[in-house]
């Protein structure tokens, strides 16, 4: 018999998976729901429910059998999570909240509605209103397209540059933005408590592949100014209290070249911008997660080191079962943390695994981070 309730968790990607690896030490109770039997959390719990986050039946069926309901990806049934919540189930973050931030559209009239620093832009329900506001002049090129619903891991956002780029606008309902003239993309992971303490992580500092619009490294602590530092985390807190979600928010922030902090998105969940937290932080920003859902104290979230972290992506025109060219080597560097998602199949720019890189020397820890991108391969 546990000390703690038996935490469910909606969604078994890589996410849930390093969920269930934080909550080990303290021996919390976790069960999971996922449409795949093989997903990456399913090799640590034997408490694995096969169904789909996004049924209302399924995710209502698996309410039943938890005693606090938490997710790993956006994408989940709300209604099912609003009745279990209704009922008496306790559920982070709010589905209310949630339900907001699965529409980016919705998240843009949010910051707007709670004045918070962000772009201006213009939602449409598709392709051809789109057309119709750029012939009216009420748009103009460039600009940033996304996807109001359902985009993910780089999948649902393009720069449209040029009138030839015209052809590829989403047709389904989209987000435009003004295109920011960006000096760094950022990140910093916040946490509110029961009691309302609210804590964050340092900023980090994110660099992009072109290509899958992903990112490659993350660079912790940022190359930043103490001023900025201090800006992009006052700016995080004030998100943070806006939405009132107890648990983790990943707050997305361009810094842009006039020394503005603005808000790009958010992500009510443990981030890809809080996976070295693992090796590098006092406190991971999953114990984090746990710690706050469960009504525990929140943990020190201070470097113990400064890092870098690299996703490890498949590899283009490659799809199959996975290979790991390379990981000898990057296994016998010092200092180098690999992580591996376990799955089992590999494609075009698909998120593996990640790879934590510890220095003093912040530059150091950087050279090692591009020879591992050299080094390490996901082929089929």
């Amino acid at each position: 018999m546990s000390f703690f309730p038996k935490l469910g968790i909606l969604g078994g990607g890589q996410l849930g998976k390093m969920l269930i690896q934080a909550a080990n030490p303290l021996a919390i109770p976790i069960h999971i729901l996922d449409p795949n039997p093989n997903c990456p959390a399913s090799m640590w719990t034997s408490n694995l429910t096969v169904g789909d986050f996004r049924d209302y039946d399924a995710v209502y069926q698996f309410g039943q059998t938890v005693d606090v309901l938490t997710i790993e990806i956006e994408q989940v049934n709300i209604e099912a999570l609003l009745q279990l919540q209704k009922e008496g189930k306790t559920v982070h973050p709010n589905p209310a909240k949630v339900q907001i931030i699965q529409d980016k559209g919705l998240q843009k009239d949010f910051f707007k509605k709670h004045q918070i620093a962000t772009s201006d832009y213009q939602v449409f329900p598709n392709k051809k209103a789109v057309l119709a506001a750029i012939e009216a002049n009420e748009l103009q090129l460039p600009f940033v397209q996304k996807l109001r619903q359902f985009g993910y891991d780089g999948r649902g956002v393009q720069v449209i540059r040029t009138e030839a780029d015209l052809d590829d606008l989403f047709e389904e309902p989209s987000l435009v933005e003004d295109l920011v003239d960006i000096d760094k993309e950022l990140s910093v992971v916040v946490t509110k408590g029961k009691s309302g303490e609210i804590v964050c992580f340092d900023a980090v500092e994110m660099e992009f592949n072109p290509k899958a619009n992903l990112v490659e490294f993350l660079f912790a602590p940022a190359n930043i100014s103490t001023a900025i530092a201090t800006k992009a985390q006052e700016l995080a807190i004030e998100v943070s209290k806006a939405f009132d979600i107890q648990g983790l928010l990943a707050v997305e922030l361009f810094l842009t070249k006039g020394g503005e902090v603005l808000v790009n998105e958010v992500a009510p969940r443990p981030h890809n911008s809080g996976h070295h937290s693992i090796e590098a932080c006092y406190t991971s920003q999953y114990q984090q997660h746990l710690r706050s859902i469960l009504d525990l104290p929140l943990g020190n979230t201070a470097l113990k080191m400064p890092a870098v972290m690299v996703n490890v992506l498949g590899e283009p025109n490659h799809t199959g079962k996975a290979k790991y060219n390379g990981l000898t080597e990057c296994l016998e560097m010092k200092g180098v943390y690999v992580h591996l998602y376990g799955k089992e199949i590999t494609k075009p720019f698909r998120k593996m695994g990640h790879i934590t890189i510890l220095d003093p020397d912040l530059e150091m820890a950087k050279k090692k981070a591009r020879k591992v991108l050299e080094l390490l391969k996901v082929v089929s």
